[in-house]
């Protein structure tokens, strides 16, 4: 599984790379604050809406500690997605929150 630090994504977003980042966390956690410009697709319903992601894109995936965007990064890179895991998740982000 690929994997990307807080750390190298909050560089990735002030150098203007335009990124495609999903938030799997739950929309009450998302409430509490989320990284603009991220898509927010719960865990839960990822399954239903991948529909929506294109197989010729890079994604990165968010959550709260990266457990569950670990599982989001497995669960999509086995449906042929390119797929990244941002590590220690929320918890560890220090860059910008809406």
């Amino acid at each position: 599984m690929k994997e990307i630090t807080t750390k190298e994504l909050e560089q990735k977003l002030a150098n203007g790379e335009s990124l495609n980042m999903i938030d799997v966390r739950e929309v009450d956690e998302v409430a509490e604050g989320k990284i603009p410009g991220i898509i927010h697709i719960p865990l839960g319903l990822l399954e239903f809406r991948m529909n929506e992601l294109s197989k010729s894109e890079s994604y990165i995936m968010v959550c709260r500690s990266g457990g569950r965007s670990g599982r989001a990064t497995q669960f999509l890179e086995g449906h042929g997605f390119d797929v990244s895991n941002m590590t220690g998740g929320m918890l560890a982000w220090e860059g910008e929150v809406l």
